[in-house]
């Protein structure tokens, strides 16, 4: 659900752009921390994962795209921050390489689809999986979805109102929050139980081979 360059306005890029930053600095320090001859491997093979399911894009009318996110699996294999920092490398490579995304949208999209919903994933999963693993598996990694979705929704439906010509027109995105969270959570429910299914699968596939953070 990538939000494509130009759709956002400078009062909502550049505050995103120091915030993205400090969580860079911020991940980057675990990384440092935990940094080890097996960690990089089992890393890189799940970013290089999520960047395949990020490939298929299917364009929604609210200004954005449709496809499996991967987050949820990173977060819950290595943690928030390593699946912050290392889906953040995978979405600069789409957006250098495949004009996925954008430049001045690279710090809004990290946020969105790397943070909060790597934290959620995370977050929620440590809440449910006293109960039953699984089912923490497929709500946390719906959750994470849904998040992003509903972020994404919002930054793109708030355009309209911070950003206006002197006539009122919209300077940047054109639709308010009654297209586009109608148009990016609708679909992306549907995708987030795709997603928490095929995410348990690999989850288990990792745990038996000792993958797990």
């Amino acid at each position: 659900m990538h939000i494509p360059d130009g759709f956002l306005s400078p009062q909502t890029y550049l505050p995103a752009t120091g915030l993205a930053i400090g969580a860079w600095i911020w991940a980057a320090r675990e990384l440092r921390a935990r940094l080890d001859e097996t960690l990089i491997p089992r890393l890189a093979v799940t970013t290089a994962l999520a960047y395949v399911l990020n490939l298929v894009m299917l364009p929604l009318p609210g200004g954005t795209s449709a496809h499996f996110i991967g987050i949820a699996l990173l977060a819950l294999l290595f943690g928030a921050r390593l699946a912050f920092l290392a889906f953040s490398g995978m979405l600069a490579l789409q957006t250098f390489v495949l004009g996925a995304g954008g430049l001045t949208a690279l710090p809004v999209n990290a946020l969105i689809l790397g943070l909060a919903a790597g934290l959620t994933a995370r977050g929620s999963f440590a809440l449910l999986a006293r109960w039953r693993e699984a089912i923490a598996i497929v709500v946390s990694t719906w959750l994470s979805v849904m998040v992003a979705a509903t972020l994404t929704a919002v930054v793109l439906g708030i355009q309209p109102m911070i950003a206006r010509r002197p006539d009122g027109a919209p300077l940047f995105f054109p639709f308010g929050l009654e297209v586009t969270l109608p148009a990016i959570l609708l679909p992306h429910a549907l995708i987030g139980i795709a997603e928490a299914a095929l995410t348990l699968i690999l989850w288990r596939y990792a745990r038996a081979r000792q993958w797990l953070s």
